[in-house]
């Protein structure tokens, strides 16, 4: 445990380790996704689809080790049980920063299959990072406001295109399809912006996971609805590198996808985007009932 160090120091180690873990692990990944993409034969590609899964799962075990190494966090975390490792999973959180995407890698690997984010398609161009979420087949969507797709109504659809056919890939090998259903980080300038419809969330973007319902379906086992805390304040990144996220509460509730929202067309059927809609509000209306509880738990 380096938390004794001085927190400059200790962020400048963690980000050292944290360095030298990509590097390890992305150089391993991209031998076997060229090979992948060379030999696009389908026993073959099954098998580095195994291949890729077992790099990225200890590649997160790698970044679990530096946490443990530099950090002295406190973890409150209910919902882990009864979790399912062979197992479809349509996984949805709040998101405040970026130490989320380590929150929830940490609680949740080998426990559940590997976490496929959406991830905004400039992120892409991300050194190292972008080609190794490109090898792993997540999702790169671009989104397009509406006047813009009033002027370019070619382009409507194609984001629909790319999770289909992301979502598809999905159907080879148990996977967790995660989203952050705000598409962005929480912010109090975004949350004035969005005229505070939640106290501490901003508001929901259903389409997403309306279409991985869609392609997939039924193979779902569950949702899985995450609520993350931090009592001491929304850490920056590099905050959470220094070791000073004294706190993290975790919960994690599972529960049945309602059937009537599998296979359903939610770009085309307006009475079903109305009513996915509405559901996805009343569970982002129910995480920030449950966030006032949690932080008014954490300070008392």
């Amino acid at each position: 445990m380096l938390n004794f160090l001085p927190k400059w120091l200790v962020g400048a180690i963690t980000m050292l380790l944290l360095s030298l873990n990509i590097l390890f692990w992305i150089f391993i990944l991209f031998v076997f996704s060229f090979l992948k993409f060379i030999l696009p034969i389908r026993p073959l590609t099954k098998q580095f689809d195994k291949i890729l899964l077992w790099i990225a799962e200890n590649w997160i075990s790698g970044n679990t080790a530096w946490m443990q190494l530099t950090q002295k966090t406190v973890w409150d975390v209910q919902g882990l049980d009864n979790l399912n490792y062979r197992d479809w999973y349509l996984v949805v959180s709040n998101h405040q920063s970026w130490a989320d995407i380590f929150v929830l890698q940490k609680l949740l690997n080998r426990r559940i299959p590997l976490m496929k984010f959406f991830l905004k398609r400039e992120l892409i161009w991300v050194p190292f990072m972008g080609l190794a979420w490109w090898a792993l087949d997540f999702p790169f969507l671009r989104r397009h406001r509406a006047d813009y797709l009033k002027r370019h109504p070619e382009q409507k659809g194609k984001d629909f295109e790319t999770t289909r056919k992301a979502c598809e890939k999905f159907s080879r090998i148990p996977t967790s399809v995660m989203n952050f259903l705000e598409g962005t980080r929480f912010t109090a300038q975004k949350h004035e912006h969005q005229k505070r419809p939640y106290r501490y969330l901003l508001k929901p973007k259903a389409g997403g996971i309306a279409l991985a319902l869609n392609v997939l379906g039924d193979k779902f086992h569950s949702l899985l609805n995450i609520t993350i805390v931090y009592p001491d304040g929304i850490p920056t990144f590099w905050e959470f590198l220094c070791g000073k996220v004294r706190r993290v509460v975790v919960r994690i509730s599972s529960s049945k996808i309602p059937a009537a929202f599998l296979h359903m067309d939610y770009e085309s059927d307006k009475d079903f985007q109305a009513l996915f809609q509405q559901w996805v509000q009343g569970l982002w209306k129910e995480k920030d009932s449950q966030i006032a509880s949690l932080l008014q738990e954490a300070r008392a």
